[in-house]
């Protein structure tokens, strides 16, 4: 079983892939690229994407084999995304 960490990165690492293809003006990933991108398990990226999907903060196609054939972020995963962003700037900003 995946570790509460573990599952928490890999949810923050499938928010920070589908943010990063959005600024590259792509709203849609295809559960491959997001698999072969994150090099997860198929089960662990699975969960990571129901819990987003949950949350309101993804959306996901999913085949038959219950994992994800397309996902892109929601409007909510969208800002809460340039929350984070933001908050990493400012913090950079008081760094230097």
């Amino acid at each position: 079983m995946t570790k509460l960490r573990e599952r928490k990165n890999n949810r923050a690492a499938v928010l920070h892939c589908l943010y990063g293809a959005v600024e590259d003006n792509r709203p849609e990933v295809s559960g491959s690229a997001l698999h072969d991108g994150l090099r997860l398990p198929d089960d662990d990226l699975s969960a990571a994407c129901a819990y987003l999907a949950d949350e309101g903060l993804i959306s996901v196609e999913w085949t038959t084999h219950h994992t994800p054939a397309a996902v892109s972020l929601t409007h909510e995963g969208i800002r809460l995304m340039e929350e984070w962003e933001e908050e990493r700037e400012e913090e950079q900003g008081l760094r230097t």
